[in-house]
Parts: C-alpha cells; sequence; structure tokens
C-alpha cells in the first residue's frame, strides 16, 4: 500500500500489469460497491478474485469486504489518492464505463428507504474545500489539468437505466436526483441535513464523489446510482435516528432488483462504440 499522496503513472501501470497477468479477463465495465451492494459481484459468471492486499499498490479496504475480482469491482472508501487509486488502475486495464453504487439518505421528500435514485449530479464537499484527488501535480496521461464535471454522469445511460427499470416492471422505485458526498463517518447533524436540503440535495453519503471525479478527468464513461436505505431527519422533534445496520438491512432487501437493474445495463451496453445498446 501506498504511503505517499502523490502516485505516479508508473506505479498505476505496475498495478495494471499485474492484474493482467493474473487473469484472462480484459474488462471494459467496472462497478464500485457501496455499502450493503457487494452482491453486485455475485452476477459475475466468470470470476477472478484477488484479495486486495495481494495487489501491488491496492488500498485495503476498513469497511467492507476487500476483495477485487477481475470483471469488476473496487470498494468505498474515504476520498483520497491513494483510495481513488483503483479507478486509473481500472482505465489503463481498458474499462471504458465506470458504474458507481453507494447507500444514501434521503432528503428529498418524495424519496422513500428502498427507493433507488439515479444519479444526475453530485456536490462534492470535501472537494469544495480542497480534499480533491486531483490536487497535486496534474498528469497529462489521464486527462487535463482543470477537467468539467458539468455531465460527469452520462445522460444515455442514465435513460437506459430509466428504460430497464420500466421493462423489469420497477419504474416506480426509480428517479432521478443530485446526490452529496459529505466526509462522515459520522451521520449528518439535523442543521447539516437542513442545510444541505435547502441546496437542492437529494440524497447524502460518505462515498463516490472522488471516484466519479477521477473517472471524469480519465475519460470513462460514469453511472451512478444510491440505494435509498433511511429518510435523514430535518426535524427537531423527529425521534428517528439512523444505524448502520438498517442501511445493510435495506440493501439486502433491494439486491435482487439492483442486481438485475445493473446486470441488464451491462448486456446492454455497446461498449465498443462508447454507446448503449437499446435493442430489447
Amino acid at each position: 500500500m501506498h504511503s505517499k499522496e502523490q502516485i505516479s503513472h508508473d506505479e498505476y501501470q505496475k498495478t495494471a500489469d499485474w492484474l493482467r497477468s493474473q487473469t484472462r479477463h480484459r474488462p471494459q465495465v467496472a462497478i464500485i460497491c457501496g455499502t450493503g451492494l457487494g452482491m453486485l459481484a455475485d452476477a459475475l459468471k466468470c470470476q477472478d478474485s484477488f484479495a486486495y492486499s495481494d495487489i501491488p499498490g491496492f488500498p485495503l479496504s476498513t469497511v467492507h469486504k476487500a476483495e477485487q475480482t477481475a470483471d469488476q469491482r473496487t470498494d468505498r472508501k474515504e476520498p483520497t489518492k491513494i483510495t481513488t487509486f483503483p479507478v486509473r488502475v481500472f482505465k489503463l486495464l481498458g474499462v471504458k464505463t465506470l458504474i458507481v453504487t453507494n447507500a444514501a439518505g434521503a432528503l428529498a421528500d418524495g424519496l422513500q428507504p428502498g427507493d433507488i435514485m439515479i444519479i444526475k449530479d453530485h456536490v462534492n464537499f470535501p472537494g469544495l474545500v480542497g480534499l480533491n484527488p486531483l490536487t497535486g501535480p496534474n498528469d497529462d496521461k489521464f486527462g487535463p489539468r482543470f477537467p468539467a464535471m458539468s455531465a460527469c454522469y452520462d445522460k444515455d445511460l442514465r435513460c437506459l437505466a430509466m428504460d430497464i427499470a420500466k421493462q423489469l416492471g420497477v419504474s416506480g422505485l426509480m428517479q432521478e436526483g443530485v446526490y452529496a458526498m459529505v466526509g462522515g463517518p459520522n451521520f449528518e447533524s439535523i442543521a447539516e441535513a437542513k442545510l444541505l436540503h435547502r441546496l437542492g440535495v437529494d440524497a447524502v453519503g460518505m462515498s463516490t464523489a472522488p471516484e466519479v471525479v477521477v473517472a471524469t478527468h480519465c475519460g470513462l464513461r460514469v453511472f451512478g446510482l444510491s440505494l435509498i436505505t433511511n429518510k435523514v431527519v430535518k426535524s427537531y422533534v423527529d425521534s428517528d435516528s439512523v444505524n448502520h445496520e438498517d442501511v445493510l438491512e435495506v440493501g439486502r432487501l433491494r439486491s435482487q432488483t439492483v442486481q438485475q437493474l445493473v446486470t441488464e445495463m451491462i448486456s446492454r451496453m455497446d461498449i465498443n462504440n462508447n454507446t448503449t445498446n437499446n435493442a430489447v
């Protein structure tokens, strides 16, 4: 694991080369699984799995099962250059599309636990105060110094997800919204929740934005979804509170739906042409 914040291109390449040497898979879609959503890995028919500790340069997980399957996934971690390391490795492996998932609390009144929010935009609060994985010298081999984030969540993939949801009969569970990342690890105070809501945030969590920033910087298409696991408390007269076990339980209840949605999306992506295949 890296002990410094600045990581050289050669270090990313070393990890990518090691993974290539260990598997015949040449993935074009990567999935980052959020809290309670690790079951997405189970949808893979041909898996090569590696412990994080065996992969040169890979950061170790402190929240989730530390495992990387060659076809698709890494893990949710804190926002630093080190913990977004896998995204650039994905790029060097030939990945074209990154799917990010997370567990999030609902701020919008129209979102309920068990709903699925397709992310159309984000507010990266750590990034706004300088905790951004792109700080420091820019690596021009990956992308430009000042990448635009105005269209980081691919519109075609968002439309595809909605179409698939209708076909699966779960469109009532889904809507688009704005996701905000906060630093955590505590859940939000009531004052913080009220502030986020007034800013136009629909759901809040503690991950995803740094990986999306890095993926957009290096030219990957991004699709993101939030599994709504709880209603964020926005009133001082509300005695409810959230805990981690409740979050995991909603993940278990919605695991099959999320798995079907993501699996069908991948099967209908026209990866080679960098578009979506909308054939039934």
